[in-house]
């Protein structure tokens, strides 16, 4: 590591602990050449793909945006968040498996709508009525009775 006051490349690690969320380590290190200290971060670099907007753009995926909207479907429903970010850290895991540099934002909101649906299916149902636009109760009472027909099956 680069020493940013004399700019030798030669360093020492004093003292290593973790962060404090547990996800990156912090490290005092001394410039051996001017024996000034300095912090350096290390954290794991995360390779989640682009997400594809419908209007064409792209962007960074973004874990909270997924955490919240999946919070507002769940408004007032026996689901905690623990299992709320259970359900995004597996997708996460299952985006960075892939290998994918980009992705279609409507696969995404898919794999929400079926973490939900064995979940809650009122959470389900609020997030699928959002996501799908349902122009009328017509396509509403179609999706709900969807529902109806795969709980009775089980």
């Amino acid at each position: 590591m680069k020493c940013p006051f004399c700019s030798h490349d030669d360093t020492r690690v004093v003292d290593s602990r973790l962060g404090k969320e547990g996800n990156n380590i912090r490290r005092r290190r001394e410039c051996i050449d001017c024996e000034r200290r300095f912090t350096t971060y290390e954290r794991v670099e995360e390779t989640l793909p682009l997400v594809i907007k419908k209007d064409g753009r792209r962007e960074a995926f973004d874990r909270q945006k997924i955490i919240s909207g999946i919070q507002r479907a769940c408004e007032k429903r026996p689901v905690s968040i623990s299992t709320i970010e259970k359900v995004v850290d597996q997708m996460e895991l299952s985006l960075q498996e892939s290998g994918e540099k980009e992705i279609d934002a409507s696969r995404i909101g898919e794999a929400v709508m079926s973490a939900l649906q064995s979940i809650d299916e009122v959470a389900y149902v609020r997030f699928a009525s959002v996501y799908r636009q349902f122009r009328d109760i017509n396509e509403f009472m179609s999706e709900l009775k969807d529902i109806l027909a795969k709980g009775a099956e089980q």
